[in-house]
């Protein structure tokens, strides 16, 4: 007696699933988050996301108890829609992405630049946290 029933139907047609994705995800909010490179130097950390084409309004940042959130929200109304899309990959309709702060960052003086569809964030370090230059003492 066999109780699982299976499907021998190793590649499905191509209509098939241009039929399926179009039933299943249709008007669904996606959320896709942008690449992000993060770096830091002596003085300061820099994150840097990748969003083409947005405004600098676009963007929220927040930074609150040692949690720095970056956050893109668009909406998009069907009057928006020219042409009959049967996919549509390129576009970011909402993101959100947490930071935790280490205690060395000054949450007060955080900046944000938005260039070349590229936004960057500049967090400096706090004074004592950079590292001091070396101090020659003379022997007399």
């Amino acid at each position: 007696m066999n109780l699982i029933k299976r499907n021998f139907q190793f590649i499905p047609s191509v209509f098939d699933r241009l039929i399926y994705n179009q039933l299943t995800q249709h008007n669904l909010p996606e959320v896709k988050n942008p690449a992000v490179n993060i770096s830091e130097d002596d003085l300061q950390f820099i994150i840097e996301f990748a969003v083409p084409g947005r405004a600098k309004t676009d963007f929220i940042i927040e930074a609150k108890d040692d949690v720095l959130s970056v956050s893109l929200e668009t909406e998009q109304s069907d009057s928006d829609v020219i042409n009959l899309y049967y996919k549509k990959e390129f576009d970011f309709t909402s993101f959100q992405r947490n930071f935790n702060l280490p205690e060395s960052v000054v949450t007060d003086k955080i900046k944000a630049t938005y260039k070349e569809g590229v936004l960057k964030l500049t967090l400096p370090k706090k004074e004592e946290s950079v590292p001091q230059p070396k101090k020659l003492i003379a022997v007399k």
